[in-house]
């Protein structure tokens, strides 16, 4: 049995090879989770949220390249892994500057936007070589209306839009298979009622919904997370409930009441092992779902709230922008939400493509 089972994973494995969107998808889906989890290491700006503002330099255009002072800030003995989680709590304060000068002891430099004031700093505070912190920086997506590097807000506000999809998605997992499981296998009036549950909750707009959890619960990281997956488990719930209503009077699992297992262990060792494939083709859909939720909820400003980078409230605080020659504030974010959601939303066609029993091999 074991051996078939395998055998037949290895063919739904060879068929999703051989769709090649769906490949590149799940691979750019792993490089935006890497991203995710790394993305302080890979963004040049390591401070927590990414939040180092220069209004001197603010809305440049891709690629703008200026020169950075680097004042050092005091030690801390803030751990690696802290800093991977939160990004760096004491980051070195940076100034961007048109020019400089060493004069004895001090250096004298020249801010952008103030070409008259000299500001002067002893060698001292950059043991006597303060050319190693004088630094070209180059802003490669440009900088937003507060100064800040936008590549850098885009790759942190990626671990928002993707632990969104995984968390939410996650919650719906446990409270819809639960449900759609318990209404499926026993019927009746338990079925009767959960069902009731699903169509009631079916019934209210999902924005609404997420709206109202998130205000009954505060605005927040967390609150999101919790409100997007409360609303999203009723397709997963009817579709178990589905699959085990025409799974249950098959003879297998007549034989395994008859053996006298328990409903849990016939549920949970019989039935949903042999329905994985639409759960996780609704799981990829969902995914999509959760990241635009997100996205708009944000825009609206009930989402992740300032200063966490999301690539919705990038969006929010640039559109204006899109009439002022400045559109790529706006269109940057957004093309990134549309790459992840389409990314899910190619991948689950190749899983769905890839699981069908009835398609040839």
């Amino acid at each position: 049995m074991r051996k078939g089972s395998n055998s037949l994973r290895s063919v739904a494995l060879q068929r999703f090879k051989k769709n090649t969107t769906g490949v590149l998808s799940f691979w750019f889906i792993i490089s935006c989770g890497l991203l995710a989890i790394f993305c302080y290491v890979l963004s040049p700006d390591n401070s927590s949220n990414a939040n180092q503002m220069h209004l001197e330099i603010h809305t440049k255009k891709p690629g703008f390249t200026v020169q950075m002072l680097e004042i050092p800030s005091l030690s801390s003995n803030q751990s690696f892994l802290n800093s991977l989680i939160f990004g760096k709590k004491n980051p070195s304060t940076q100034i961007p500057i048109n020019s400089y000068q060493i004069n004895k002891n001090v250096l004298i430099v020249k801010k952008i936007g103030d070409k008259t004031t000299e500001f002067k700093y002893p060698l001292s505070l950059f043991k006597n070589k303060p050319e190693k912190y004088i630094q070209k920086k180059t802003y490669y997506f440009g900088t937003d209306k507060y100064g800040r590097d936008l590549l850098s807000r885009l790759l942190v506000g990626t671990r928002i839009s993707f632990f969104i999809g995984f968390i939410a998605v996650f919650i719906s997992l446990i409270i819809g298979i639960s449900m759609g499981s318990i209404a499926g296998y026993f019927g009746g009036k338990i079925d009767l009622f959960i069902m009731w549950i699903i169509n009631i909750t079916w019934s209210i707009p999902t924005l609404l919904l997420v709206i109202a959890i998130i205000l009954a619960l505060g605005k927040g990281y967390w609150q999101i997370f919790i409100a997007v997956g409360l609303t999203m488990w009723v397709e997963v719930a009817r579709i178990v409930r589905g699959q085990i209503i025409s799974l249950k009077k098959r003879q297998y699992i007549e034989a395994a009441e008859a053996l006298g297992y328990s409903n849990f262990r016939i549920i949970f060792k019989h039935i949903l092992p042999n329905i994985m494939a639409p759960i996780i083709v609704i799981s990829a859909a969902n995914f999509a779902a959760s990241i635009l939720i997100e996205s708009g909820l944000s825009f609206l400003g009930i989402g992740a709230q300032p200063p966490t980078p999301s690539w919705g409230g990038i969006i929010k605080d640039h559109f204006s922008y899109i009439i002022l020659g400045k559109a790529y504030l706006a269109v940057i974010p957004g093309f990134a939400i549309m790459s992840l959601v389409m990314a899910f939303m190619l991948a689950g066609n190749a899983l769905r493509d890839a699981l069908d029993v009835r398609s040839d091999a």
